[in-house]
């Protein structure tokens, strides 16, 4: 082959390549701890919005990812929500609000919701679930679980008035998940 000949048969993967690599990532990272939190807004079953940074305006916010609806009720996410809910009046004397996201498939996403809410049903004061029927803010996040009956990695961040992140824990598998009580505990440490 002639050095003319290598050059074009490399020339045009080499120019694929470059275009792939200059191209905007649309992959967002999970923020760590000490970085600003990124803003969203999300609605309630019921169509309600809910704002992040409104949230975090008056108060710290325990903001924990469910995986939501990845085609049937997750057993983990309905005792982890029980958890809160029962320690509810503790976050508040934290001065902190809990926001539960909810994620799934749009397709009837707010039902799936109330039948999780169902026996939870009306939240307390401080604390709100919000779906994310189009994974924006999943995806905005870096927790998409994108595999067969999954839609998001169970995770829970503590975000502070300052809108920055202080606690972090991502779970890469159903449990794992945070719990109350240490929720409480990092809410304690990071006054």
């Amino acid at each position: 082959m002639s050095l003319q000949r290598k050059i074009k048969f490399l020339a045009l993967p080499a120019l694929l390549l470059a275009f792939w690599l200059l191209q905007p990532r649309s992959f967002a990272a999970t923020p760590a701890v000490g970085e600003k939190a990124a803003d969203f807004t999300l609605k309630t079953p019921d169509g309600q919005p809910v704002r992040l940074f409104e949230l975090t305006g008056n108060s710290r916010v325990v903001l924990i990812v469910l995986r939501g609806y990845p085609g049937y009720q997750c057993p983990y996410c309905v005792r982890q929500v029980h958890d809160v809910i029962e320690h509810a009046a503790e976050f508040q004397a934290a001065k902190a609000e809990v926001l539960l996201v909810y994620p799934g498939p749009p397709a009837e996403l707010d039902q799936h919701a109330k039948e999780f809410l169902a026996k939870q049903n009306p939240l307390p004061a401080g604390v709100h679930l919000v779906i994310d029927p189009d994974y924006s803010f999943t995806n905005l996040y870096g927790l998409r679980w994108n595999a067969e009956h999954e839609t998001a990695y169970p995770s829970t961040f503590i975000i502070d008035g300052s809108k920055t992140v202080v606690f972090r824990k991502v779970s890469k598998g159903h449990g794992d998940r945070t719990n109350s009580a240490e929720i409480l505990s990092e809410l304690k440490q990071a006054r």
